[in-house]
């Protein structure tokens, strides 16, 4: 087993080296090759490794320049520390460690390695500095480069937790951007059906005497219809509200699928009826999930509300409600013959961002949040949720649980619920 060596701009998976990337190893600011380049001079010592853990490269400096090694993910120079910081002659591991790094190509007479530990002494990574020179190296000089190997660590330390917190604000400066464009919608689909509830309900109270009956039925079942459309956008933008804030309790039980899909089968099948559609329920009796039965309850309803929403109204409609046992996972199957949907829409379908919801079959109005309660609902009860469609074909809506478990409580029955190189010698073998 060889070291290989390789010119830095040959190295394609540099973006994998995170702590390299924080020292500027490919730029000017280059202070892995400056330290390694101190290093050397202070111990007179002719080549000097640096090598962080879980990085494809180490780095490797000499009188010839600043290089890119790669060496085999086996390489585990851990162990011979046996917790010390510094490994010289006078540890007790030092030849043993001499003749492993004997076998990776790097020739030396004689070596000196330092393990790179943090302020919560985890380590990071390794420095070996090695020639053919006889001389030991002296104390003082190990004591300036070990010093200066720290302050290396802080820079590593510092730049992290500043990396880190770019990042964190930078996710944050888009959530915010994203929930601002999000309620701005939420705003104005709320404004919109107060005009028709004001406006009607004006025409009631002032102009009553000269509207016959079937024009006050029609008023009134457009108040009734925009004044339950608004209050489920309320309501869902309230559960939505108190789910992204951990409001929520998550009380998972097991309990039999088909106590929800029965709910939802009667309180929707009226619905189904009056659009036309068959809404045909098949769940097995005896399948048993493992989550929050009113989260789920919740989930199962949602998504079967949409697919009659979307489901044509002549006659040829049908909303399959069906699950599976997938070995330790029940699988829940939402399927409509409906309108279908596009790939970009399937994109965004849970996306709370920026969705402008679309009209059902019979004009229903929403604002599709509440599939993103529904992504929400499941992620919680630790289940996936994904979807396939074709415009113009239908939609199926998948929500993967996990089953049942004897160990865990169960809901009673009857219970009602609610909703290398050799660097020294020989010839370089690059890549």
């Amino acid at each position: 087993m060889k070291l290989q060596l390789l010119e830095i701009d040959q190295a394609d998976q540099l973006g994998a080296c995170s702590l390299s990337l924080l020292l500027g190893v490919f730029t000017e600011e280059n202070r892995i090759a400056g330290f390694l380049r101190f290093a050397r001079g202070i111990l007179q010592a002719e080549c000097a490794i640096l090598a962080f853990h879980h990085e494809p490269y180490i780095w490797y400096s000499s009188p010839q320049g600043f290089k890119a090694l790669q060496v085999s993910k086996d390489v585990n120079l851990n162990a011979y520390f046996a917790g010390e910081t510094v490994l010289g002659t006078q540890h007790v591991n030092y030849q043993k460690f001499s003749d492993y790094i004997q076998t990776l190509g790097i020739k030396h007479q004689r070596i000196i390695a330092f393990d790179l530990k943090t302020t919560s002494m985890d380590s990071i990574g390794q420095v070996l500095l090695f020639d053919h020179q006889t001389e030991p190296y002296q104390h003082d000089q190990l004591e300036l480069v070990r010093e200066f190997a720290m302050s290396l660590i802080n820079i590593i330390e510092l730049r992290s937790d500043y990396a880190e917190l770019k990042d964190l604000y930078e996710q944050q400066s888009a959530l915010n951007f994203s929930k601002t464009k999000f309620f701005q919608i939420i705003a104005h689909d709320l404004r919109a059906p107060f005009h028709g509830l004001l406006g009607f309900s004006e025409v009631l109270a002032q102009e009553r005497d000269t509207l016959d009956e079937s024009n006050v039925q029609n008023i009134a079942d457009y108040l009734h219809d925009t004044a339950q459309s608004t209050y489920n956008l309320l309501e869902s933008l309230l559960n939505w509200a108190m789910a992204e804030g951990g409001r929520f309790v998550y009380h998972p039980i097991n309990f039999k699928l088909q106590q929800v899909s029965k709910i939802v089968f009667d309180v929707l099948n009226t619905l189904a009826v009056k659009k036309n559609i068959e809404l045909i329920e098949d769940v097995p009796e005896d399948l048993r999930v493992f989550a929050d039965i009113n989260m789920i309850t919740s989930v199962v309803q949602n998504l079967v509300s949409n697919a009659l929403k979307f489901t044509r109204v002549d006659g040829s409609g049908k909303v399959f409600l069906r699950a599976i046992q997938a070995e330790h996972e029940v699988e829940i199957y939402i399927q409509d013959t409906g309108l279908g949907m596009n790939e970009q829409q399937i994109q965004q379908i849970f996306d709370p961002s920026i969705k402008v919801s679309f009209k059902g079959t019979s004009g229903e109005k929403g604002t599709g949040l509440g599939l993103v309660l529904c992504k929400r609902f499941v992620d919680l009860n630790q289940g996936r949720i994904s979807v396939s469609s074709k415009e113009g074909e239908g939609t199926v809506f998948k929500v993967v649980l996990p089953a049942a478990s004897a160990s865990h409580h169960a809901l009673p029955p009857a219970e009602s619920i609610p909703c290398g190189v050799e660097l020294m010698d020989g010839k370089v073998q690059a890549i």
